[in-house]
């Protein structure tokens, strides 16, 4: 272990990653330490007998500004989901499509039985807004909680509670839609703008990625870090000196390193994998409860996007729970009976990962999505508990830190 250098950055998620990637473009010396034995922080897959499991259910939008700093995204391979969802509703199945890129569906979108057509032509209208007005002025717009600022919108109860809320729930892990407008607004505008899918080889394939040009000499895995002092990290194999310090860990880790950020409030994420024969749905769309149920955020045959998630002859189904207390696989299993209408007492269950610390909690008073990241004495802070709660928010948070420790270092002329 070094006995100093430049920055140390504590954790290998994808905002620490993101912030060594900045400083090695700026020439500014840097190690960075991991605890665990693999680089990716929550950006993880388990390969079990053949299928791939993200630890959760991730997906990566191709509309997040900051990917395209930081990697070519045709390097992942991606398998692109259906844009659009379809809602089950008094036992139908309702299609609801991107206009630009289905023009065919769009008319079964305008007479879908969600909402009502007026509902459906405002609901377009915002997110069209979203897409063409820029991230500034989105921020400058009076902030509220998202459920406030989709009643301004003049959306009825109905479309909110049988598409909107099971949606965005999946989205923010946030049932009751506490989450400020202004996380909301961007969101929309990355998923109008871009596309969803998963990397060939699983989601753990992004953090590959955005570590892949980083020299391996200074990737330190298997490190954890006890003690975080301005010019000092203090690991089991000895301290570190260093002139800044960068702490980019989860944020319960985060705050037991730096105790004057205060707690972090978070939210929490289940998702059951089953493996099937027969997979309940030809393609890879979201589908979610309008019946308010309020037990599954969405379902989603991911096998049909990327075939590699599941061995030659079966499939991959992914169901997403909101709330820190999350049902039965059993329950779980019988609501995307009725969901699918299909029978679903033969399905393999594969797996459940429970996440009670999926995203940080976002509700109102987040302003313009910067939270400070220079803590002074040279510590600093990142992670998407700064940012949005999101892959972009991780990789932004990453990035500015990486450019405001660039700074505090070199001196003034």
């Amino acid at each position: 272990m070094p006995a100093d250098t430049e920055v140390v950055i504590v954790g290998g998620g994808l905002a620490g990653l993101a912030a060594a990637r900045r400083l090695h473009r700026s020439g500014v010396p840097w190690l960075l330490v991991e605890a665990t034995d693999r680089l990716g922080g929550r950006v993880a897959t388990d390969n079990v007998d053949g299928y791939l499991l993200d630890r959760g259910f991730q997906v990566l939008n191709t509309g997040y500004p900051r990917l395209g700093t930081l990697l070519d995204v045709g390097i992942l391979d991606l398998g692109y989901f259906t844009s659009g969802v379809l809602v089950r509703r008094n036992g139908t199945l309702h299609r609801l499509t991107h206009p630009l890129r289905d023009p065919i569906a769009a008319p079964l979108s305008a007479s879908a039985g969600v909402g009502t057509l007026r509902d459906r032509l405002r609901l377009a209208a915002l997110a069209a807004t979203c897409a063409a007005t820029g991230v500034r002025r989105l921020l400058d717009a009076p902030e509220l909680t998202t459920e406030q600022a989709l009643r301004r919108a003049g959306l009825s109860n109905r479309i909110i509670e049988e598409l909107l809320r099971p949606f965005l729930s999946g989205v923010l892990a946030d049932r009751a839609l506490e989450t400020s407008s202004h996380v909301t607004a961007l969101i929309a505008r990355s998923f109008v703008r871009g596309r969803i899918g998963v990397p060939a080889g699983g989601m753990a394939e992004l953090p590959a990625a955005v570590a892949g040009p980083l020299p391996r000499t200074l990737l330190r895995l298997g490190t954890p870090v006890t003690a975080v002092n301005p010019g000092r990290v203090r690991t089991p194999d000895g301290d570190i000196r260093c002139r800044a310090v960068l702490v980019a860990t989860d944020p319960g880790t985060a705050t037991r390193l730096l105790p004057s950020l205060g707690p972090v409030r978070t939210r929490a994420l289940t998702t059951y994998y089953h493996s099937v024969a027969h997979p309940p749905l030809d393609e890879p769309i979201l589908l979610l409860d309008g019946d308010r149920r309020e037990i599954v955020a969405n379902t989603v045959v991911i096998s049909r996007a990327a075939p590699t998630y599941a061995p030659p002859g079966r499939h991959l189904v992914s169901t997403s729970v909101a709330g820190h207390t999350p049902p039965p696989e059993t329950v779980v299993r019988a609501e995307l009976g009725r969901l699918y209408g299909c029978r679903t007492d033969d399905w393999e269950h594969l797996t459940t990962v429970n996440l009670p610390a999926a995203l940080p909690a976002a509700p109102p008073g987040q302003g313009r999505l910067r939270q400070p990241v220079d803590l002074g004495d040279g510590v600093f802070v990142a992670g998407d508990h700064r940012d949005s709660p999101s892959i972009q928010g991780a990789l932004a948070s990453g990035w500015r830190t990486g450019g405001a420790i660039a700074r505090h270092l070199t001196p003034r002329t």
